[in-house]
């Protein structure tokens, strides 16, 4: 087990690029396609990346809808990441290059207004993971 709030990945001695994921008490493994030499035993890295951000959406979403007594009766978050010339980005800084875009798809199911409708939308911004991949990110390395 590891200390909340921290994630171990180690070789998972199976494959390739297969990699074993503690998180808490929760085990994984993650792994590259076959197509790039992988043994496609878990999710890769992209597929992980994505899945942290529809999951903090559906569960923001969620406890928003919860508190607010909206009737959300379910939420489908449909992610893809994808590379785009920056020139082609209307709401981007960087202008020459590539840049990587991530399309999100939220499926609002229940009774809901409009009103509601657009506000639910707005809110899925807010959560954490978002916040975290639309502002600035310092990752420091060091060897232990």
């Amino acid at each position: 087990m590891t200390q909340s709030g921290t994630v171990v990945v180690t070789d998972a001695g199976s494959g390739r690029y297969t990699q074993r994921v503690t998180a808490g008490e929760h085990e994984f493994l993650a792994d590259e396609p076959v197509i790039v030499g992988g043994d496609d035993a878990g999710p890769n890295p992209y597929d992980l990346l994505l899945s942290a951000l529809g999951t903090c959406t559906a569960m923001t979403l969620r406890m928003y809808a919860d508190r607010k007594g909206i009737p959300l009766t379910r939420t489908i978050v449909r992610l893809r990441h994808d590379r785009i010339h920056a020139r082609d980005c209307e709401r981007c800084e960087t202008e020459v290059g590539l840049i990587s875009r991530i399309t999100r798809e939220i499926t609002l199911e229940g009774i809901l207004d409009d009103e509601q409708r657009a506000r639910l939308l707005e809110i899925a911004d807010k959560c954490p993971v978002h916040r975290t991949l639309t502002h600035e990110i310092a990752i420091e390395t060091r060897e232990v």
